[in-house]
């Protein structure tokens, strides 16, 4: 409904029209072309999200293509498989880093932080500067590059024009605030669709009762002040805000309108009354334009801990969600594991985006995992997978389901169930078909039908058992027998006590290379996070977390110097040495130093000296050009957590369970 709504907003003041159109699926395109009828087409970018919605390149590319029908002009970054799908009717305008029969040849060069980017075409050579690193922005500054050389703007005004860019943080990031409060960061930009989309996010993201607004002025709006602030009142209102703090001369001059409203002419005379404002147990979204630098806002009501963090990224977890989603039957349903803090990610905002995508289960390995998440407000139903028999009244008074695996463990559970005379409460059958972990075997069905049968303080909600070896071929045959086996005994049972509970049987690999056995429900896990055991498959998963640190200091060492403890690195030459902030207390194996591994920096691998400390690595960084304070990467993108686990010989799993609860979490949404 975005494209509708941002076409409805065109008034007679607009003389250009901007607009995005994604897709996901075959057929959308024609659609949104008739809605847009865009006169220009630009490309953007051909990359692997929605990759599971096409049958290849090639029909993703032609869908893309769609929108641009009846355009005048297309412009794109020159790519063998576009031009041989591009309507030769259609004017193009390329660009290329790499082809020099493009349009526009481009080649760059990073220097002191900024990029500088030489064009040449037919018509000129020139340079520009722009202050951004990152391919993303780089290719997006390009982009609009070529737009203003289609309108024939000269040289010097593009040159001018480009060097006053400046980097934005273009997502939506969660942060943990002082005094028990979460924050929302939104403080790069203020009109009044971002406010629309920022007010859904808290909404999806809230945690508690209470909501605060601190807002800037608006900007961008193409309305009139006195029509702009009502609409934003109606607005702040249908999202049940409780407080709002303007920042502005605008806002301030229209503070009647919002109710339990108090507004500053500045952010200087915010900050004489900081101290005031008594933030606490609150959920904040903090809104301004990039004029007012509400990022100091954001400082200043930030939880001061760890440099090092971890984001994660929202739209990564709903783009995997939604790619396992699409190998299933439209019937079949999905439990979500979030166990181990949602395998290290975090628990309660994973929990929350799962709620708003409508998942049908959560599970949880322990009682007290399920017990933080109904305490935080998560409505959805929580299976608890490893219930120990004294969680069990804990279990059922905050309405968790329990996995019951033994004879011994039901008894317990019908004995208190009894004794709170409970009526149908949910639990959950464990049938161990081949993993001889937990669950109840075939010598047992007939005691546990026995005991089952008649039995009206409980309600077998769901059958399930779980595969031993889904992610490996060479032991298909056995798979198949649990399968098999799995089949037969859910079956007896449900026959046995006239019942038709949700049968499961499938994890992350199970859904992709067993779809026949789906049964009712599949249990979605450390694919969620972007992580498949399978190379083909991994390339459809987005990257879900990032750890990054900075660079505390930078020393240069002469050969036959050492690093670090026992002396393990001798330089053998002069060399550069950055000192990280994180280490093995933090979840980082000391068997990635010496060497082994490394930490990404600009762009550039920085292999581990010596031996992590508790709380510090090394890295050599004797060819990068960086400096104190530079952001690094530990992993994410490069090294990937797969990675790492393949030269640790161990599982992506441990990786990410490791990292500790000291490094802070940032969500964030593009």
């Amino acid at each position: 409904m975005g494209v509708p709504l941002s076409v409805i907003s065109i008034n007679e003041k607009h003389n250009l029209g901007i607009f995005e159109a994604g897709i996901s699926k075959m057929n959308e395109m024609e659609k949104l072309e008739t809605i847009i009828q865009p006169t220009i087409g630009i490309i953007t970018n051909i990359g692997s999200a929605h990759d599971e919605g096409f049958e290849d390149l090639d029909k993703k590319i032609e869908e893309k293509l769609k929108l641009f029908t009846h355009s005048k002009l297309i412009i794109y970054q020159k790519n063998k498989a576009v031009d041989a799908l591009i309507n030769s009717k259609i004017k193009t305008f390329s660009w290329s880093f790499n082809d020099e029969t493009a349009d526009v040849f481009v080649s760059k060069n990073i220097i002191d932080g900024k990029t500088r980017v030489q064009i040449r075409n037919s018509k000129s050579n020139f340079e520009i500067e722009i202050p951004f690193q990152d391919d993303a922005s780089v290719e997006n500054a390009i982009t609009c590059l070529m737009v203003l050389l289609s309108f024939k703007y000269d040289k010097a005004s593009i040159q001018n024009r480009m060097q006053w860019l400046y980097p934005v943080e273009m997502r939506l990031k969660v942060k943990n605030g002082i005094n028990n409060t979460t924050l929302i960061d939104d403080s790069y930009s203020s009109d009044f669709q971002s406010l629309k989309i920022a007010l859904d996010f808290l909404e999806s993201q809230k945690q508690y009762k209470n909501k605060t607004v601190i807002l800037s002025d608006i900007f961008q709006s193409g309305l009139s002040n006195e029509e702009l602030y009502s609409k934003v009142s109606q607005l702040i209102i249908s999202n049940k805000i409780k407080r709002v703090i303007g920042i502005g001369e605008t806002i301030s001059a229209f503070k009647h309108k919002f109710a339990n409203c108090v507004t500053f002419k500045n952010r200087a005379d915010f900050f004489l009354n900081f101290n005031h404002l008594n933030f606490s147990n609150e959920t904040i979204l903090i809104k301004g334009a990039r004029h007012f630098q509400f990022e100091e806002i954001v400082a200043a009501l930030e939880e001061k801990t760890h440099e090092t963090v971890l984001e994660i990224n929202l739209n990564a977890i709903s783009h995997n969600l939604n790619f396992y989603k699409s190998k299933l039957k439209p019937t079949t349903k999905m439990m979500v594991m979030v166990k181990a803090f949602g395998y290290g990610n975090g628990g309660f905002e994973i929990a929350k985006l799962l709620e708003h995508h409508k998942v049908d289960y959560l599970g949880v390995a322990f009682a007290d995992e399920g017990i933080s998440l109904k305490n935080a407000g998560i409505k959805l139903p929580i299976m608890v997978l490893n219930p120990e028999t004294t969680s069990f009244s804990a279990i059922i008074q905050h309405h968790l389901e329990p996995e019951i695996y033994s004879l011994k463990g039901l008894n317990a559970f019908l004995k208190i169930a009894q004794q709170r005379k409970l009526k149908h409460f949910p639990i959950h059958i464990k049938l161990d078909t081949g993993m001889h972990r937990l669950g109840f075997e075939e010598e047992n069905m007939d005691e546990l039908i026995s005991i089952l049968k008649e039995n009206k303080s409980v309600k077998v909600k769901s059958i399930l058992s779980h595969m031993a070896t889904s992610d490996d071929f060479t032991h298909q045959y056995f798979a198949h027998l649990q399968i098999d086996l799995f089949d037969r005994l859910s079956t007896k049972l449900m026959n046995e006590l006239s019942i038709h509970p949700i049968r499961h049987l499938l994890n992350t690999s199970g859904i992709s290379n067993f779809p026949k056995a789906q049964y009712d429900m599949v249990r979605l896990g450390i694919g969620l996070y972007g992580v498949s055991n399978a190379v083909e498959e991994q390339k459809y998963l987005e990257n879900v977390g990032t750890l990054k640190s900075i660079i505390s200091q930078i020393r240069t060492i002469q050969a036959g110097e050492s690093v670090g403890y026992g002396r393990r690195f001798i330089a053998t030459k002069t060399t550069k040495i950055a000192t990280i902030p994180i280490g093995y207390a933090d979840g980082i194996s000391r068997h990635w130093g010496n060497g082994v591994g490394f930490i990404t920096i600009n762009g550039q691998k920085a292999t581990i000296v010596g031996s992590i400390c508790m709380d510090m690595l090394m890295v050599d960084v004797t060819e990068i050009s960086c400096k104190e304070g530079n952001s690094v990467i530990i992993f994410g993108e490069s090294p990937t957590v797969s990675f790492m686990a393949s030269q640790l010989k161990t599982i992506p799993y441990e990786i990410l369970t490791s990292i500790s609860q000291r490094v802070k979490r940032v969500f964030y949404r593009e």
